[in-house]
């Protein structure tokens, strides 16, 4: 006998409804139930990031909380950012400057990013590198993962003049 309890988050900007047992993952709610498959399952422990997501505007991964934990609140997940010939331009930058390899660990990159660079000025790499700390990557040795922030940071400072 399983118990379900009704939800209602928003992921996206949208409103999603639905029945859920208490136990589903937020991971595989927005996977198998909504069909986000950019957020990624790793090590299922909070370890690698790769399930990175914002929670009303904070990071948070997606494998170490339970669906209806995120009841009534909101939710980004990388396809948020942009798709396909219409790139924002945190995932601009990962493209020009060749931030990714396997691209596993992109999608929680990128939001991690996301929520350091709406939060923090990131005047250095060694800034950025502690605000990426909690995010592993096994392909780029995070040199180009640090420069592409960097450029959008410079960006953004230039366009601030």
């Amino acid at each position: 006998m399983s118990r379900t309890r009704e939800i209602a988050v928003t992921v996206n900007g949208s409103v999603h409804c639905a029945a859920v047992e208490p136990r589903l993952l937020l991971a595989d709610f927005l996977r198998h139930g909504l069909g986000l498959t950019g957020t990624h399952v790793g090590c299922e422990h909070g370890v690698c990031g790769a399930c990175t997501v914002l929670l009303d505007g904070d990071s948070a991964r997606s494998c170490l909380m339970f669906a209806v934990q995120a009841d009534g609140r909101s939710v980004e997940t990388v396809e948020s950012l942009g798709r396909i010939g219409q790139m924002n331009t945190l995932q601009e930058s990962f493209h020009a400057h060749h931030a990714l390899q396997c691209g596993f660990c992109t999608p929680g990159m990128l939001m991690t990013a996301t929520d350091l660079l709406r939060k923090y000025p990131l005047a250095t790499d060694a800034e950025i590198r502690a605000g990426l700390s909690g995010n592993l990557c096994r392909c780029t040795g995070y040199e180009h993962i640090v420069k592409a922030i960097r450029a959008v940071v410079a960006d953004r400072a230039g366009n601030a003049k």
